[in-house]
């Protein structure tokens, strides 16, 4: 796996890289501000790109313009986001190109070794991965006439899961429930939201979009 990192922070930066290439993963370039970050994208064209949510100049939303432009230029280029905060903004922004290949995790998730590794694995094999944090969070701020009020308790855990970037396999062995109640739960879930079996867009991916939007 060839992987780029974009992160202003040195001692992260080196950090980072050292723990990959531990791994045997294949650190190809490194990089401090969005537009170095974007020209070792076009250069290297790695599997993977890590990037900070904020880089100079203003340390706002540089690395999620700097992410989604790289997306862009390179299409089907896995992205790994990195945040200090619970921006829920900034995950909708992501997930508006669709979930494939991208995940969003706070930066303490890098000490936690191989929940890291997985995430970045799982990004990396067309998935996604949000931190649970962040769905936390979004589940706690979701405004009381949202769409969502319409869901049971155990399909909102479900949409949560689903949002984290979970299979149903996963979702089943976390909820401590079968792989057909899985199903079940997720056909009702399509259902409260209005999201026909013949919709173009992924109804997954919607379902997820719309749970993130309900915090906005």
């Amino acid at each position: 796996m060839r992987i780029v990192i974009a992160e202003d922070d040195a001692l992260l930066r080196e950090g980072l890289a050292l723990l990959l290439r531990a791994e045997g993963l294949s650190v190809v370039a490194t990089a401090e501000t969005p537009g170095a970050f974007l020209t070792a994208v076009e250069t290297f064209r790695p599997d993977v790109a890590i990037v900070d949510v904020r880089m100079p100049p203003t340390h706002t939303d540089e690395g999620i313009a700097a992410a989604v432009e790289a997306r862009r230029r390179i299409p089907g280029l896995a992205v790994l986001v990195l945040s200090a905060y619970v921006e829920p903004a900034f995950a909708t922004d992501l997930l508006a190109q669709g979930s494939a290949k991208l995940g969003y995790l706070l930066k303490e998730r890098v000490g936690r070794v191989e929940e890291f590794l997985d995430a970045l694995h799982r990004v990396a094999d067309g998935g996604t991965a949000m931190d649970p944090e962040v769905i936390g969070q979004l589940l706690a701020r979701s405004r009381p006439d949202s769409t969502l009020s319409r869901l049971s308790p155990r399909e909102r855990d479900v949409l949560a899961l689903m949002a984290e970037g979970l299979g149903n396999s996963a979702i089943a062995e976390k909820l401590v429930i079968t792989e057909g109640a899985v199903h079940k739960h997720i056909r009702s879930i399509f259902a409260k939201l209005g999201l026909a079996p013949d919709d173009r867009a992924d109804r997954r991916v919607t379902a997820v979009l719309r749970f993130l939007e309900s915090a906005r």
